[in-house]
Protein backbone atom coordinates (compact mmCIF):
# COMPACT_ATOMS: atom_id res chain seq x y z
CA UNK A 1 0.00 0.00 0.00
CA UNK A 2 2.78 2.43 0.91
CA UNK A 3 4.64 1.68 -2.34
CA UNK A 4 1.44 2.42 -4.29
CA UNK A 5 1.14 5.78 -2.53
CA UNK A 6 4.77 6.60 -3.23
CA UNK A 7 4.33 5.65 -6.89
CA UNK A 8 1.32 7.95 -7.08
CA UNK A 9 3.23 10.79 -5.46
CA UNK A 10 6.23 10.30 -7.74
CA UNK A 11 3.91 10.10 -10.75
CA UNK A 12 2.09 13.28 -9.73
CA UNK A 13 5.23 15.16 -8.77
CA UNK A 14 7.12 14.19 -11.93
CA UNK A 15 4.38 14.46 -14.52
CA UNK A 16 4.42 17.47 -16.85
CA UNK A 17 0.81 18.18 -15.88
CA UNK A 18 1.92 18.73 -12.28
CA UNK A 19 4.17 21.51 -13.49
CA UNK A 20 1.57 23.45 -15.49
CA UNK A 21 -0.85 26.02 -14.09
CA UNK A 22 -4.36 25.21 -12.82
CA UNK A 23 -7.26 24.99 -15.26
CA UNK A 24 -10.97 25.66 -14.66
CA UNK A 25 -13.30 22.88 -15.84
CA UNK A 26 -16.90 23.36 -17.03
CA UNK A 27 -18.24 23.07 -13.45
CA UNK A 28 -15.85 25.70 -12.05
CA UNK A 29 -13.59 23.10 -10.43
CA UNK A 30 -9.84 23.63 -10.63
CA UNK A 31 -7.85 20.81 -12.17
CA UNK A 32 -4.41 20.28 -13.59
CA UNK A 33 -4.19 20.22 -17.42
CA UNK A 34 -4.72 16.42 -17.35
CA UNK A 35 -8.06 16.86 -15.55
CA UNK A 36 -6.98 15.77 -12.05
CA UNK A 37 -9.02 17.63 -9.45
CA UNK A 38 -7.29 20.07 -7.08
CA UNK A 39 -8.17 20.74 -3.44
CA UNK A 40 -7.77 23.37 -0.72
CA UNK A 41 -7.20 22.74 2.99
CA UNK A 42 -9.05 24.79 5.64
CA UNK A 43 -6.05 24.74 8.00
CA UNK A 44 -3.84 26.59 5.51
CA UNK A 45 -3.39 30.30 5.96
CA UNK A 46 -3.21 32.63 2.98
CA UNK A 47 0.19 32.21 1.44
CA UNK A 48 1.34 29.26 3.59
CA UNK A 49 0.78 25.50 3.60
CA UNK A 50 -0.01 23.71 6.85
CA UNK A 51 0.07 20.32 5.07
CA UNK A 52 3.49 18.78 5.69
CA UNK A 53 5.07 15.37 6.28
CA UNK A 54 2.40 12.60 6.30
CA UNK A 55 -0.25 15.09 5.27
CA UNK A 56 1.73 15.91 2.10
CA UNK A 57 1.97 12.16 1.37
CA UNK A 58 -1.84 11.88 1.32
CA UNK A 59 -2.33 15.33 -0.24
CA UNK A 60 0.62 16.03 -2.58
CA UNK A 61 1.16 19.71 -3.34
CA UNK A 62 0.38 20.88 -6.88
CA UNK A 63 3.96 21.87 -7.71
CA UNK A 64 5.32 24.43 -10.13
CA UNK A 65 8.66 24.75 -11.89
CA UNK A 66 11.10 27.41 -10.69
CA UNK A 67 10.82 29.35 -13.96
CA UNK A 68 6.99 29.41 -13.94
CA UNK A 69 5.21 32.77 -14.13
CA UNK A 70 2.39 33.26 -11.66
CA UNK A 71 -0.95 34.81 -12.56
CA UNK A 72 -2.96 37.11 -10.24
CA UNK A 73 -5.59 34.43 -9.48
CA UNK A 74 -2.90 31.70 -9.29
CA UNK A 75 0.09 32.87 -7.26
CA UNK A 76 3.03 30.66 -6.39
CA UNK A 77 3.95 29.85 -2.79
CA UNK A 78 7.29 28.64 -1.51
CA UNK A 79 6.96 25.58 0.72
CA UNK A 80 9.21 24.93 3.72
CA UNK A 81 11.22 22.47 1.58
CA UNK A 82 11.87 25.20 -1.02
CA UNK A 83 9.54 23.82 -3.72
CA UNK A 84 7.00 26.08 -5.39
CA UNK A 85 3.30 25.30 -5.04
CA UNK A 86 0.37 26.73 -7.00
CA UNK A 87 -2.33 28.54 -5.07
CA UNK A 88 -5.75 29.97 -5.86
CA UNK A 89 -6.21 33.44 -4.37
CA UNK A 90 -3.50 32.61 -1.83
CA UNK A 91 -4.83 29.15 -0.81
CA UNK A 92 -2.35 26.33 -1.63
CA UNK A 93 -3.58 23.66 -4.07
CA UNK A 94 -3.21 19.90 -3.60
CA UNK A 95 -3.99 16.54 -5.18
CA UNK A 96 -5.56 13.65 -3.24
CA UNK A 97 -3.88 10.24 -3.54
CA UNK A 98 -7.29 8.53 -3.45
CA UNK A 99 -8.22 10.07 -6.80
CA UNK A 100 -7.02 7.63 -9.44
CA UNK A 101 -8.55 9.07 -12.61
CA UNK A 102 -9.19 12.52 -14.08
CA UNK A 103 -12.32 14.22 -12.78
CA UNK A 104 -12.51 12.04 -9.65
CA UNK A 105 -13.05 14.09 -6.47
CA UNK A 106 -13.20 11.49 -3.69
CA UNK A 107 -11.31 13.79 -1.29
CA UNK A 108 -14.01 16.46 -1.26
CA UNK A 109 -15.19 17.04 2.32
CA UNK A 110 -12.75 14.62 3.95
CA UNK A 111 -12.18 15.48 7.58
CA UNK A 112 -14.42 18.48 7.06
CA UNK A 113 -11.30 20.40 6.02
CA UNK A 114 -10.56 19.37 2.42
CA UNK A 115 -12.56 20.84 -0.45
CA UNK A 116 -12.48 20.79 -4.21
CA UNK A 117 -10.94 24.08 -5.32
CA UNK A 118 -13.47 26.12 -7.27
CA UNK A 119 -13.62 29.40 -9.12
CA UNK A 120 -17.38 29.65 -8.45
CA UNK A 121 -19.91 27.87 -6.21
CA UNK A 122 -21.10 24.40 -7.17
CA UNK A 123 -24.43 24.09 -8.94
CA UNK A 124 -27.44 23.09 -6.84
CA UNK A 125 -27.34 19.32 -6.26
CA UNK A 126 -30.92 18.77 -7.39
CA UNK A 127 -30.52 20.87 -10.50
CA UNK A 128 -33.48 22.97 -9.37
CA UNK A 129 -34.35 26.35 -10.80
CA UNK A 130 -32.18 29.34 -10.02
CA UNK A 131 -35.13 31.76 -9.92
CA UNK A 132 -37.95 32.57 -7.51
CA UNK A 133 -41.50 32.67 -8.83
CA UNK A 134 -43.07 36.14 -8.58
CA UNK A 135 -44.77 36.65 -5.23
CA UNK A 136 -42.97 33.84 -3.34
Amino acid sequence: MLSRRLLCIVTVACSPAALAQPVEDADGRLTDPAGRVLYTFDRDSAGASACKDECAVQWPPFSAQADTSAKPAFPLLRRDDGRLQWAHHGKPLYYFVGDVKPGQASGDGLGGTWHVARTRPAATPDGGPDYSPKGY
